[in-house]
């Protein structure tokens, strides 16, 4: 079993940044990916960021070049840097971990951008 528990989300205005935390507790050794995901309300979650390896690195085209994904394996935590962020960004962000033939989830963080 992994556990998942985010950190982070919050109201910001558009262009501003924000940082989330994806702490792993549990069977961390088992983990093979981890990833972000987000959902806004009447969507699909979507995917946002994923990291294999701590280095391969995968992003949706809405946040290239605007988000960074990164895994800190000392501190079983895994982040998402969201710079220039616009209101379109706004959306519950959930934390995934990858193990063979699992998925896990965290509970998710509201990020809110609106002036």
């Amino acid at each position: 079993q992994v556990q998942l528990v985010e950190s982070g989300g919050g109201m910001v205005q558009p262009g501003g940044s924000l940082r989330l935390s994806c702490a792993a507790s549990g069977s961390i050794f088992s983990i093979r990916g981890m990833g972000w995901y987000r959902q806004a309300p009447g969507k699909q979650r979507e995917l946002v960021a994923t990291i294999v390896s701590d280095s391969i690195t995968n992003y949706a085209d809405s946040v290239k070049g605007r988000f960074t994904i990164s895994r800190d394996n000392t501190k079983n935590t895994a982040y998402l840097q969201m710079n220039s962020l616009k209101p379109e960004d706004t959306a519950v962000y959930y934390c995934n971990a990858i193990t063979m033939g699992r998925s896990f989830w965290g509970q998710g963080t509201q990020v809110t951008v609106s002036s």
